[in-house]
């Protein structure tokens, strides 16, 4: 059960046209690419998308890029609207995303269900997870990443014993208890889980019947705890194919920011990336795309990548994610920038961390970076400074817009 109806305000205007999971990374991809790839790699071949907010351009996605259904009724990954079966309404809560499509679980009758985010960049071989869960008779499973205990009340912590057992849940504490034999160190949820069925069957049914936010993290696992086997899957523990010794051990990221999505893209730059995409062993795949390759002339080139169909002049392009279909004008910088689909930079336009979003169109000689301060109310600017252009706007004539 994949999680897909987030509304991802804080990633706005990104989020202005479609849900979080739908928006485009990584020159090529969608944020819900990475968990699919995920469930694939580890061949759960069985997975129901759930999506509620803005999901036409998601849907479309998953249809034209995830098409495995074949003669097997095991294998498919299937996009489930809301069917307004339980409450008939939309869904309160990620729990209660699940509560409305148990219909779908009883008929499976799958021996466990995994429910996990699509919002998040990362690898992971998610069969080692439910490896864990069974060898430790678990009735639920949490996948956990260790943080350095000062950033704690960035996270759900989760406290454990010494054999990974739950015994505690602490959402963003001021100072949380630490790991057992790591004291700099807390265990941070990461909002995905394993579930044995019957329990996940039963545990639905009775949070539906009371009042609250229905979701996984808030309710029903502190609820679990004590009455239930309920574990701490440590993502450290993670052994994932073909990753370079250069790549962070662990990766995974909530792009739930701009900065933080913009920090995402830029950690796939360079000759050891944190996140290198090159991984034929555990590739992260999307839609297929027809289009020729790059055109390149006279332009300097440092630390990005470039997509297919952009067409590139006498430019200067550093530590910067261009998608496909990208034209750029002669005298064009970019520096820092993460520029999606389609989008036109017109000639000696200068851009300094800036995310152009799929369509806009930039004219010449415009400066959009940063330096001070001057808002012209056209495109948005984050706490930390990036200019962010949203979809299909077309940036007036001469614009000066710097961030602090």
């Amino acid at each position: 059960m994949i999680m897909a109806g987030g509304k991802g305000e804080r990633l706005m205007p990104l989020t202005a046209v479609r849900s979080k999971p739908s928006v485009p990374f990584g020159g090529k991809y969608r944020i819900i690419d990475f968990v699919l790839s995920n469930m694939l790699n580890s061949g759960i071949t069985a997975n129901y998308v759930l999506v509620q907010y803005r999901s036409q351009s998601l849907i479309e996605h998953v249809r034209e890029s995830w098409s495995i259904a074949g003669r097997l009724k095991d294998q498919f990954i299937t996009v489930v609207p809301p069917q307004m079966r339980a409450r008939g309404g939309w869904y309160e809560g990620t729990a209660d995303a699940v509560y409305h499509n148990l219909n779908l679980i009883t008929d499976f009758r799958p021996d466990v269900v995994a429910v996990f985010g699509a919002d998040h960049i990362f690898r992971m071989d998610i069969s080692q997870m439910i490896q864990f869960h069974r060898e430790c008779g678990a009735e639920v499973t949490v996948a956990a990443l260790p943080v350095p205990i000062e950033q704690s009340s960035q996270f759900g912590i989760l406290e454990v014993d010494a054999d990974s057992r739950l015994v505690g849940f602490d959402e963003k504490p001021a100072r949380a208890k630490a790991m057992p034999g790591r004291p700099t160190m807390a265990l941070s949820s990461m909002g995905n889980y394993i579930f044995e069925t019957s329990l996940l069957l039963r545990t639905l049914e009775r949070d539906a019947a009371r009042p609250g936010s229905h979701d996984f993290g808030r309710n029903i696992i502190p609820d679990l705890l004590g009455s239930k086997k309920v574990y701490a899957y440590d993502f450290l523990r993670n052994d994932v194919p073909g990753l370079h010794p250069y790549e962070e051990r662990g990766y995974w990221r909530d792009v739930g920011t701009l900065d933080a999505y913009w920090r995402s893209n830029m950690d796939l730059l360079g000759e050891t990336p944190l996140f290198d995409l090159r991984n034929d062993e555990w590739p992260i795949v999307s839609a297929g795309y027809e289009g020729p390759m790059a055109s390149i002339v006279r332009t300097y080139v440092d630390q990005s990548m470039i997509g297919q169909r952009s067409h590139i002049v006498d430019a200067e392009i550093r530590s910067s994610v261009i998608g496909r279909g990208v034209h750029i004008e002669p005298g064009a910088r970019l520096e820092e920038c993460v520029i999606m689909d389609g989008v036109r930079i017109g000639a000696h336009a200068r851009l300094h961390r800036v995310i152009a979003d799929r369509f806009s169109n930039i004219p010449s000689d415009s400066d959009i970076g940063c330096r001070n301060v001057q808002d012209q109310g056209l495109c948005h600017v984050s706490s930390s400074g990036l200019v962010v252009i949203p979809r299909d706007t077309k940036v007036p004539g001469r614009l000066v817009q710097y961030a602090s």
